[in-house]
């Protein structure tokens, strides 16, 4: 039987991969202390790995396909394929920004002025690769952790850190002088994988479902029976992905009306349509999107 190894991310988005793999229709348990999670398909195998490692081991065919962050591909100038990009709804909206911050009182406001200055980081490749385009000689050092603190301590005259509001790096009395990259959650693979039909049907599968779960992510399903002459009123209403679903009920005067919409809008639309003749509104969740 054919099997399609896949890379689960640990840390930070572990939790929000499992949720997102159980919403597609793939339930992942955890094993304690083990990197070989169960996953209730046996066409699939997993493992559990460092985000900062996944793009080498779909490289080498380790893994077939991994999710990880677009950062860490570049900072391992892998030659794996992008197979699809993920907006994750557990973790935030916002890409994630990798940005250069000095101290508050530091005399540095701009890239140039960091020329022979130090800098301390967990990306070391693709930080240098932007200082050699700038054509500046800087001393980039790797940080195991606790980045900012090596400008605060003076280990580092500038480093580069990952945020997505910047709270963190002003909460350490740091200022950021430039945006060096966005990065945001992507599925990779292995190329050879995806020259494998089946492999490649696999994760285009995959893909298609994980998309469908994170496009249902605050849009729910509303459902109502509405009167023939109010019917025109409460369509008004109706915000849509496309245009409702009418059905009229049996033998009656009446008909079932159905639609899409943004969790948002739900509180104050409900009123609105029971005002204007709604009646047994249903509002149900929706898994995916499709």
């Amino acid at each position: 039987m054919s099997l399609l190894k896949l890379g689960i991310p640990k840390g930070s988005l572990e939790k929000a991969t499992i949720e997102l793999f159980a919403k597609s229709g793939w339930q992942i348990k955890l094993m304690s202390r083990n990197y070989f999670p169960e996953i209730d398909d046996d066409e699939l195998s997993c493992s559990i790995c460092r985000p900062q490692e996944m793009s080498r081991y779909v490289e080498s065919g380790m893994l077939d396909a991994g999710i990880t962050g677009k950062d860490w591909t570049l900072e391992n100038d892998s030659d794996v394929e992008v197979v699809a990009n993920l907006v994750y709804s557990k973790v935030s909206k916002k890409p994630t920004r990798w940005v250069i911050a000095v101290p508050g009182n530091s005399d540095i406001t701009s890239v140039e002025q960091l020329d022979g200055k130090r800098i301390s980081t967990e990306l070391v490749n693709v930080t240098r690769r932007f200082f050699d385009q700038q054509g500046l000689n800087v001393d980039i050092s790797f940080s195991w952790g606790a980045t900012e603190a090596k400008a605060v301590s003076g280990l580092a005259d500038a480093i580069v850190e990952v945020t997505e509001t910047e709270s963190t790096i002003r909460a350490h009395g740091l200022r950021v002088i430039h945006e060096l990259m966005e990065s945001n959650v992507q599925l990779i693979a292995n190329k050879s994988a995806l020259a494998d039909p089946w492999k490649r049907d696999k994760i285009d599968s995959m893909v298609m479902l994980l998309q469908g779960a994170l496009n249902a992510d605050r849009i729910v399903g509303l459902k109502m029976n509405v009167a023939a002459d109010k019917l025109d009123t409460v369509i008004s209403l109706l915000p849509s992905l496309n245009a409702p679903t009418i059905a009229q009920l049996y033998k009656q005067e009446w008909f079932s009306v159905e639609t899409v919409i943004s969790e948002h809008q739900v509180r104050d639309l409900v009123p609105q349509l029971k005002k204007s003749g709604a009646e047994g509104i249903i509002e149900y969740t929706l898994n995916k999107v499709i």
